[in-house]
Parts: C-alpha cells; sequence; structure tokens
C-alpha cells in the first residue's frame, strides 16, 4: 500500500474518530428530558405567542408542566398532542399548515435544540442555507453573488444557470430514508424513537409546515446529494435554499445531462423536480433566485434588483392598508413598520429608484405621516 493512500485511510480514520466524539455529546435523552432543557425550550418556544391564552396557561404552571412531560419521555409514553391545521395564503401560494399544540412544541424545542440541530447540521454543505443560525435569504443571496464574481473572472458571462426547483419538497419526502440517517447519527433509542414518531405523525409520506422538527429534517433531508455535486462532480457553484437550487457551469449539454442525473438520484429520496420551473438559463440574459432578479454586466458588476411581483404586491398591500386605515381598524404605527420592513428587504438589492417611487406612494396615501426615515 502506498504512502499516499495510508495517509488518506489514516486522515479518514481521525475525521470518523472526531465525527464520533462529538456526535457522542448530543446522543444522549437526557439532553433532551432534563428539567433545564424542557424549562429553557418552554421559554424560547413561547418567543413571540406569549399572548396566546394556551401558552399563558403552560407557563403559568410551568413547572408542573415540565415535570410532567420528564416523567411521560423517561416512561417511552407519547407526546404528540395531534394537529391544529389550517391554510395560510403566502404571496399567492395556498399552504397548508400542520401546526402542534404547545406542549408538543416543547419537546421537539428540546430535541431540536440540544439534539438534531447540533448533530445534522454538523456535515451539511456550507453552501445549504435555509434554517440555520447565521443563515437565511439574505446569506444564500450573497454566497451567489460571490459564485458569479468567482465564475466571471475564470469564464466572464459565457455560461449557464441551471435552475432547479422540487414539486411539493416538503410533502413528497420518503421516511425511510430520514430515520436512516437517525440511525446513523444517533445510538440512543429513545432519541431514535421520539424522531421517528414526528416523522410518522405525518402519515406514511411528506412532512408538515408548522413543526420545528420538518425544517431541521427537510434541509438534512437529501444532504448526501448535496456532498454528491460538491465533492464527485466538483461543482463550486452550486448552492441550495431549501427546495430552490442553482448550477453555474460553462457547458450546457452538462448541465442536461446533469438534471437527468438528478432526476433518477431524487427519486430515491421521495423528491421529485418540477420541470415547469427548472431551466437552463443563459447567465447574459439575467435569472431570478429567491425573488432577486440577478444581472451580470459586461464588466462583471452584479446586480441584484427586487423580481416585479414583489413590488406589485408592495404596492397593492399598501392600497389594502390605506382603506383599512381609514376605517380607523389598523394604527399607523402598525403600517409604518410593516413599510418599513420591506424598504429594509429592498437595502440589499440595486433598487433605489424603486424605493423612492414607493415612498411617494407611501406619502400619497398616509398624508399623516412627517417623514420617511
Amino acid at each position: 500500500m502506498s504512502r499516499r493512500k495510508n495517509r488518506r485511510l489514516r486522515r479518514q480514520q481521525e475525521r470518523e474518530e472526531k465525527r464520533k466524539k462529538f456526535i457522542k455529546e448530543y446522543d444522549s435523552f437526557e439532553n433532551i428530558a432534563s428539567l433545564k432543557s424542557l424549562y429553557t425550550s418552554a421559554k424560547k418556544a413561547s418567543n413571540g405567542v406569549s399572548w396566546k391564552a394556551s401558552v399563558q396557561r403552560y407557563l403559568l404552571s410551568i413547572l408542573f408542566k415540565i415535570q410532567k412531560t420528564r416523567r411521560e419521555l423517561l416512561a417511552g409514553k407519547d407526546v404528540r398532542k395531534g394537529f391544529i391545521e389550517f391554510d395560510l395564503c403566502e404571496r399567492g401560494k395556498i399552504r397548508h399548515i400542520r401546526s402542534v399544540h404547545f406542549y408538543e412544541r416543547v419537546v421537539q424545542k428540546a430535541l431540536c435544540k440540544y439534539v438534531l440541530y447540533p448533530a445534522m447540521t454538523k456535515d451539511i454543505i456550507f453552501d445549504n442555507c435555509a434554517s440555520q443560525k447565521d443563515k437565511g435569504t439574505l446569506f444564500a443571496t450573497n454566497r451567489l453573488t460571490e459564485h458569479l464574481r468567482k465564475y466571471y473572472r475564470k469564464y466572464k458571462r459565457n455560461g449557464y444557470i441551471l435552475m432547479i426547483d422540487f414539486k411539493g419538497y416538503f410533502e413528497s419526502i420518503y421516511h425511510e430514508p430520514l430515520k436512516q440517517t437517525f440511525r446513523e447519527k444517533f445510538s440512543n433509542t429513545n432519541i431514535i424513537k421520539l424522531a421517528d414518531d414526528f416523522v410518522d405523525a405525518f402519515g406514511d409520506r411528506g412532512l408538515g409546515l408548522g413543526s420545528e422538527t420538518s425544517q431541521i429534517n427537510a434541509i438534512h433531508h437529501i444532504n448526501k446529494i448535496d456532498h454528491y455535486l460538491k465533492e464527485v462532480e466538483r461543482l463550486k457553484y452550486y448552492g441550495r435554499y431549501m427546495d430552490d437550487s442553482y448550477i453555474i457551469h460553462p457547458d450546457k449539454k452538462y448541465l442536461q445531462n446533469l438534471l437527468k442525473l438528478l432526476d433518477d438520484k431524487l427519486s430515491k429520496y421521495g423528491v421529485v423536480i418540477n420541470h415547469k420551473k427548472t431551466n437552463i438559463l443563459d447567465l447574459k440574459h439575467g435569472f431570478t433566485y429567491l425573488k432577486t432578479k440577478f444581472f451580470i454586466t459586461d464588466k462583471g458588476k452584479i446586480i441584484r434588483k427586487a423580481c416585479r411581483d414583489s413590488i406589485t404586491r408592495e404596492r397593492r398591500k399598501l392600497k389594502r392598508q390605506h382603506k383599512i386605515f381609514v376605517q380607523e381598524k389598523i394604527k399607523l404605527a402598525e403600517i409604518e413598520q410593516s413599510y418599513q420592513s420591506w424598504r429594509g428587504s429592498m437595502k440589499y438589492r440595486n433598487a433605489s429608484r424603486t424605493v423612492k417611487n414607493m415612498d411617494n406612494l407611501y406619502k400619497i396615501l398616509f398624508k399623516e405621516k412627517e417623514n420617511i426615515k
């Protein structure tokens, strides 16, 4: 055996030992069932919803509640309480939400915070940008901007971007690959059973929106595909935000063949590519990613603009708010807070003219407003 191969095997063994040592710290059911973990999780789970009567009732007797939860967890009882189901219209799209009761939410928070999140996010790729600390849509768009800059230095604007969209990502996820992940990472049977129970609560297939465990499981679900693209295909300019992905490459034929390969690989996880929304686009013509329109100029400048839909949506929103404001059903301070939030999102885009026009509309609609910061 050559020295190079010995060195590679030794490094692999060292990485595996380091990984096992790290996982061992979180492979303890006491991380979830301890009174300290449950108390902290209850406090964090109440953030933003402490006005609800059910949450207030829980917090009034929090010590008795977490003691009861601890006993049930240690006894192996089922802590699931069913779902509160409703539909939510988000950007014109109807989403079916299956929210859990606060009692169960506390257990999910403890499971995610002290076990699943640290263990399952340790091995995901850096360019997996959703539902993690210090990451989000801004991080994702910044990473894409950085990829475009690096690509331009090497290939100029000669190339293509494959924009991939998954069809019903959460609803189509297979449970078995997820459960296999739990068994690969943890040896504690109580942790595995609890994680399995929260997955099985959604039926034979899919994960529901409204559960914290679903977010963690969804970002890790196709982690092996992410590693395949980065390490086997050697794709430097690849990123993913939950069910939206992109790959930048100079060869269009290569991207077409890769898309066929991904179709086959993703099917093993129950993930289906939405070919109506999946496209291979010329970098010279611009493209849209996470509601941001990207352009590369001849000199390599990256321009980020707000997509037309988001501008139209904000104008309509202001007009609706004005009607409610005239009826004295909403305060100006609430409208101001909402509008400043939108203006803040425009801060990271080349949208000075758009913001100026929207400010003018705001002044016309709400004459009581003195100045816009």
